[in-house]
């Protein structure tokens, strides 16, 4: 059973529906996603206190570096945040970095890629492979963990895909947090674990899913990545919420890939391993045990 804390979040973000108003599809999302435009988030001053944080640009999107600021570097993890390709990374994208850095010592670089229904799959594709690419030329492929959430994890599966097929160094291992890998919410077990979601709507995702592919095919791998090859890759560790209608999309990777390690925990939400619970730490802590090379 999951945590009274995990419990309660997951309760109260149902009766408030915060996040699935976000995630529903129609006026709500539009002006959920239109707000957040005017003014992302960004690490908070009491942050970067406590960690290392740098900005830079890399083609006019902002790219995030956190590190511990009292030790070296214990892994080097490229991320792509989550928010249905719509959404810019959220506050808790930012404390998560925070707490990995101070915990567990990650270095995060954290680009944060052009969004939909502004640019498509293909200029946000583009994007993370050029920028993995550039990337490249000053860091050891060795060293590097890329990962991601939701829709990051997607974005993190297309992008090694991608770089595989260009012939390019792959990153040592990959780690992929409630994976968004079939836009396309047709399974029948997400009807039915719809009224537990407490952030995602199966509409809001098929009309999220429909602003990235645009007239790309939803099959297409670099939209739906579960419709691609997954072989020669790196070691995956992925996680699923029993309370997500995604954990479908990280079920069939385990279907398809049974040699990952997949680590399922019933009652917990979408992204949960993001989160504060006692179940996000210890996810957290596996995802730093996974990423010492």
């Amino acid at each position: 059973m999951a945590s009274l804390s995990a419990r309660l979040v997951g309760f109260l973000l149902r009766t408030t529906g915060t996040y699935r108003k976000m995630f529903s599809a129609g006026p709500s999302m539009e002006a959920a996603r239109e707000k957040l435009r005017v003014s992302p988030p960004q690490p908070t001053t009491k942050q970067t206190r406590t960690v290392s944080v740098a900005q830079e640009t890399f083609k006019g999107r902002s790219v995030w570096t956190i590190s511990p600021n009292d030790r070296a570097a214990t892994a080097t993890v490229i991320y792509w945040h989550g928010g249905g390709y719509i959404y810019p990374a959220m506050e808790g994208h930012f404390a998560f970095y925070v707490a990995m850095a101070k915990q567990h010592g990650w270095r995060i670089i954290a680009p944060l890629y052009p969004l939909a229904p502004e640019a498509e799959v293909a200029e946000v594709t583009g994007f993370a492979l050029d920028f993995y690419r550039d990337l490249l030329t000053r860091e050891d492929a060795a060293k590097l963990i890329m990962a991601g959430d939701s829709a990051g994890a997607g974005l993190c599966a297309a992008t090694v895909m991608l770089a595989r097929d260009s012939g390019l160094r792959l990153p040592a291992r990959l780690i992929l947090i409630c994976p968004w890998l079939n836009v396309q919410p047709t399974h029948p077990d997400q009807a039915r674990i719809e009224p537990r979601d407490a952030i995602l709507t199966i509409s809001g995702i098929a009309e999220a899913g429909q602003m990235y592919a645009r007239d790309t095919p939803i099959t297409d791998p670099r939209v739906s990545p579960i419709h691609g090859r997954w072989d020669a890759l790196p070691p995956i560790l992925a996680f699923g919420g029993g309370d997500d209608i995604l954990v479908t999309d990280a079920r069939a990777l385990k279907a398809k890939l049974p040699e990952i390690d997949y680590v399922e925990t019933a009652g917990m939400i979408h992204d949960w391993p993001i989160f504060t619970f006692p179940e996000s730490r210890s996810a957290q802590a596996k995802m730093a045990d996974f990423a010492s090379l």
